[in-house]
């Protein structure tokens, strides 16, 4: 069973043993309580996997709210286990993935004992992407929208690249704003330097549509041809997801 790792006074998370290509080290479980409090939130608790909910359980105590960033399958999977293992409330962006409350709406705050957090709407990774703000430790809980190493995939067509520059950007402002010192990733380490980070995917992410448009220009009429033309420095075994952002490149280059 993996231990929680402790990174803020409020926040820690619990590795799940589903490392991947899109999943990096595995999936964060992260568990969020004020210090001295009794309940806790539990933010997308992962694949249904009987050792990795234990481990969360075991971390988390009395869970009263569970929470998801997205719909992707190894962040939603445990859900109806985890409503039953622990009887509390589950809130998504997407209905599909909300039990026992409402859907989460863009900029409402969330309170449980003591714990406060911001919903922050961030669609482009997929049409639903949300991040959380734990207000007094200035971080972010980003789910795929940023991860803790490489770049995120724009899943078209759910993922959208437009939408997912502005959340970049809104982001980017919340940093600036001094709201944000840190991110808490839904994959891979945690981010220090988020600003650093920011620019690096907005810097990659306008590279990158340079090179798109220079394949389109010479011939690519299709994403995969694209890939081969751009992404000839990548391990091919990435290709098909690097599909996946192109046709939303693609389509992006349309407007």
């Amino acid at each position: 069973m993996t231990d929680a790792v402790t990174v803020t006074d409020r926040a820690s998370y619990v590795l799940a043993a589903n490392p991947g290509i899109m999943t990096l080290d595995g999936t964060n479980t992260w568990i969020l309580r004020e210090p001295g409090a009794e309940r806790s939130i539990v933010v997308d608790p992962g694949p249904n996997d009987e050792t990795h909910l234990q481990a969360v359980l075991a971390a988390a105590g009395s869970v009263g709210l569970i929470l998801f960033t997205h719909r992707h399958f190894d962040h939603t999977q445990a859900l109806g286990r985890f409503v039953e293992l622990t009887g509390a409330s589950a809130r998504s962006t997407d209905p599909e993935f909300t039990r026992g409350a409402e859907p989460l709406v863009d900029g409402e705050s969330i309170a449980i004992d003591g714990l406060e957090l911001e919903v922050i709407a961030t669609p482009g990774h997929t049409t639903d992407s949300t991040c959380f703000r734990l207000v007094a430790d200035g971080s972010l809980l980003s789910g795929d929208t940023i991860l803790g190493r490489g770049t995120t995939v724009i899943a078209h067509p759910d993922g959208v690249l437009g939408p997912y520059l502005d959340s970049l950007a809104h982001i980017r402002e919340l940093i600036e704003e001094g709201l944000v010192t840190r991110i808490l990733p839904g994959h891979g380490p945690v981010v220090d330097d988020p600003r650093g980070v920011v620019d690096y995917y907005l810097d990659h992410r306008a590279e990158r549509l340079d090179q798109v448009r220079a394949a389109v220009d010479t011939g690519a009429t299709t994403a995969r041809e694209v890939v081969e033309a751009v992404y000839k420095d990548v391990d091919p075994v990435l290709w098909g997801a690097a599909e996946l952002s192109v046709a939303a490149q693609l389509d992006y280059l349309k407007d």
